[in-house]
């Protein structure tokens, strides 16, 4: 029970790796908030982990609305006295609109952009707050390994990602005086239901080519990176950008071309 009767708020988590991350840590002991915009869903995924004897309550939050980041952290900070984990996990992005630099347009870039920082920073500094007040905590962003690694295409997405690395580290040293941590879980290729949806055979069996580990992750790996994080056993660790990706983006860029050919001399 690495994370008993911490308080563990986690953003967008009725479903994929939100949800995974919101049934890891309660599975480790943590009291957990699911913070959503749809409600219902959230009070049925809730009611759900209870009845299996874990801890779990909801507080809304909608991304678009600025203000709604503040009122998550004070409904959960005010009836439990304090807030110990942060995990942002939200992040939009429409594959169909957001293309190259060529082909995507300013505004949907922008919205994509500013949705993806906003709610790391805006989830991030009214945790702070709480957490310098109470000792300290610790603050867990969900980025992307195409923060990391471009992509041919979602130029804003990658952009977003990227920014989110880097405020990740700013956040780390900031709030370290006060107590607080802050690192980043980046997550490949992940079987999520939205990405399986998404995905052709072809295109499935394309990308895992380039995967070392062969294979898409699995939601519960990236809960697994964010219990660590989240516990105290990583007390010492803050700044860090750990990729749970099966590798990729690691080896050589002609991995894929040259596996199971030999080299020769």
């Amino acid at each position: 029970m690495r994370l008993q009767d911490k308080v563990v708020l986690v953003t967008a988590s009725t479903r994929g790796i939100g949800l995974a991350c919101a049934e890891a840590c309660a599975r480790e002991g943590a009291l957990v908030y699911m913070a959503a915009r749809n409600m219902e869903r959230a009070a049925e995924t809730a009611q759900r982990l209870c009845s299996e004897g874990l801890r779990v309550r909801c507080v809304y939050n909608d991304a678009a609305q600025r203000d709604t980041f503040e009122t998550m952290v004070d409904e959960v900070a005010s009836r439990e006295g304090r807030l110990d984990v942060l995990v942002n996990n939200f992040g939009t992005s429409d594959p169909a609109r957001d293309r190259d630099l060529m082909h995507t347009d300013i505004d949907d870039f922008l919205r994509t952009v500013t949705m993806n920082l906003q709610s790391v920073f805006l989830g991030s500094q009214a945790a702070a707050r709480r957490m310098a007040a109470n000792g300290g905590g610790s603050i867990i962003n969900i980025s992307s390994v195409g923060g990391s690694v471009p992509d041919i295409s979602q130029v804003a997405y990658g952009t977003s990602k990227a920014a989110i690395n880097y405020l990740t580290k700013l956040i780390a040293v900031q709030g370290a005086s006060h107590g607080i941590r802050c690192n980043a879980v980046l997550p490949g290729m992940t079987a999520t239901e939205a990405v399986k949806s998404r995905l052709t055979e072809d295109f499935r069996a394309l990308f895992l080519r380039h995967i070392p580990l062969g294979r898409m992750g699995l939601a519960e790996e990236i809960g697994a990176a964010v219990v660590h994080f989240a516990s105290d056993e990583s007390a010492y660790t803050t700044g860090q950008i750990l990729a749970v990706s099966g590798g990729f983006g690691l080896a050589t860029p002609v991995y894929a071309d040259m596996l199971g050919k030999e080299r020769s001399t």
